[in-house]
């Protein structure tokens, strides 16, 4: 009879499970990789790596389970799929014969570029390379220092030759006549990554172009870059308002024609990333129109109900995350709508996908790392409250005394430092007792003390009267609250807005160098 088979899986980083196999280890690496795929819900493509001890523990890919025995090591591995790409030959005026146009996944739209030709007639065959999905999405957060683009080539001369005499004579010259190619370019690639930037985010661009070309600084600037700022600010908004007149929804939610009779002024209502979203409002993918992504959302109604579907339910979701935002953003329907009209996005799989297609970070990994990592300084920072919060966050910490496990551990800190932030733990928490009417509950997440290690603690979220997910424990209902907060836009709560500020820059690292100064601190004293 096979016996009992334990294995260490590590799925990422920081989430690192346990695997039983009642029947011992399967015969093929397919059979458990299918195992892995069903015991931990992945739904992306993998491969499996196994931990070899005779190689100093460096990692083999798993070619047959024969190698495997029980306490062993394995990791997934994600498969990264190569880009496909169309050719499509295509008979072009004899004015334009010779170029190629060239389409990338990186690159959606490269300027022609001149060929040699073996042509001789009038006409050319030309060789058109386009992805097979238009890229409509950022995937990445603003970076920790921003790299300058390069300039047309007669403006890189120009700053050449004047960034060599600045440095031989220290004399700053005129840049008129390259202004405005300067500017054009960086907030190109300014929108690559932000449509609505900060001042903060425009002063790293500003100083990164005078560290750059040191001609460029202005003498009487008290950091040589504060007019460059200024321009940058200016040329946002011109920016914005050329791509609103091109079809760009990012933008042209905001203009004057497109708000509610009341909101009718420049400034008022305007639909933003308020907190470090990357992609807050995208635009339709290529080829697609509404009606379209319409019939994939009905599609997607079916295949919910069916069982074991993650793969498909994903990939519907990502192909119609444009539709969903535009709704949520524009319309802002109720929770109990939503509910009805997108039932996957309520699913803890999907929760974390939606808040990486809007953020790029992963949720849950990133969430559960950061309060692992700030627990022990965390419990050290409480200890030194006095008064009504002392003996409070003493009853918290009293409830390590009946149990010690980690999921009891994390509870404790995110309560102790709502405490510590002079807010009401009982305004994100409630403890259900039967009978209780939860209906009424705008945000919350309920908890159900079982008491025994065979009725153990579960969490639930409820968001306007809607019980929205279930089976938690009270850390990742945190955790997912936030993604829900993120993929229906809703606001914090005003009573937590210090506690979900944390969470947002402290443990999921969004937008951190930006606090209200009470997160600040609470922030400065984990660090330290």
């Amino acid at each position: 009879m096979s016996q009992l088979t334990k294995l260490r899986i590590i799925i990422q980083d920081h989430d690192i499970r346990r695997l039983d196999l009642p029947h011992g280890i399967p015969g093929t690496v397919s059979e458990l990789e299918s195992i892995v795929r069903e015991t931990f819900e992945l739904n992306w493509n993998f491969t499996l790596h196994h931990k070899d001890a005779s190689f100093g523990d460096e990692y083999f890919s798993l070619t047959s389970t024969s190698e495997l025995k029980d306490k062993d090591t394995i990791k997934v591995i994600d498969v990264v799929e190569r880009p496909t790409y169309t050719l499509t030959l295509t008979d072009l005026d004899s004015t334009f014969e010779n170029e190629t146009s060239i389409h990338t996944p990186d690159h959606p739209s490269v300027s022609p570029i001149s060929t040699p030709s073996s042509h001789t007639t009038g006409s050319a065959d030309t060789v058109i390379l386009s992805s097979p999905e238009h890229v409509t999405q950022r995937s990445e957060l603003w970076p920790a220092e921003f790299a300058i683009p390069r300039f047309a080539y007669d403006t890189e001369l120009v700053l050449a030759s004047r960034n060599e005499a600045f440095r031989n004579d220290g004399v700053h010259v005129e840049f008129i006549s390259i202004l405005p190619d300067i500017l054009e370019k960086l907030a190109e690639t300014v929108f690559q990554y932000v449509a609505y930037p900060t001042s903060a985010q425009l002063s790293d661009v500003a100083i990164a172009l005078v560290q750059k070309h040191p001609s460029l600084k202005e003498p009487g600037s008290y950091n040589g870059c504060y007019g460059w700022l200024q321009r940058l600010k200016y040329k946002m908004g011109n920016y914005r308002s050329k791509l609103r007149g091109l079809g760009c929804i990012e933008v042209d939610v905001n203009s004057i024609g497109k708000k509610r009779a009341q909101d009718r002024a420049p400034a008022k209502n305007i639909k933003k990333p308020r907190r470090a979203e990357v992609n807050y409002l995208p635009s339709h993918p290529q080829g697609e129109t509404e009606e379209s992504l319409e019939n994939e959302r009905q599609e997607l109604l079916n295949e919910v109900k069916k069982r074991d579907n993650h793969q498909a339910i994903s990939e519907k979701m990502t192909k119609t995350f444009s539709i969903r935002r535009q709704q949520i953003v524009n319309v802002a329907p109720a929770v109990s709508d939503l509910i009805g009209q997108w039932p996957a996005l309520f699913d803890a799989a999907q929760i974390n996908e939606e808040f990486r297609r809007i953020s790029t970070i992963n949720l849950e990994p990133t969430f559960m790392a950061k309060l692992d990592h700030y627990t022990p300084n965390i419990m050290s920072l409480v200890s030194s409250k006095g008064g009504a919060a002392k003996m409070t966050i003493q009853r918290i910490r009293n409830m390590l005394l009946e149990d010690d496990s980690v999921d009891t551990r994390r509870e404790v800190a995110i309560r102790c430092i709502i405490v510590y932030l002079r807010e009401k733990e009982e305004d994100l928490f409630k403890e259900y007792m039967i009978g209780d009417d939860i209906t009424n509950e705008l945000m919350k997440i309920v908890i159900a003390r079982g008491g025994t290690p065979s009725y153990p603690t579960t969490a639930k979220i409820v968001i306007e009267g809607n019980q929205v997910l279930e089976g938690l424990d009270v850390a990742r209902a945190c955790a997912l609250l936030m993604g829900l907060i993120y993929a229906l836009n809703l606001s914090y709560p005003r009573l937590l807005k210090h506690t979900f500020e944390l969470f947002q820059k402290v443990f999921l690292e969004l937008d951190g160098l930006k606090a209200s100064p009470r997160v600040m601190s609470v922030k400065n004293q984990l660090l330290y």
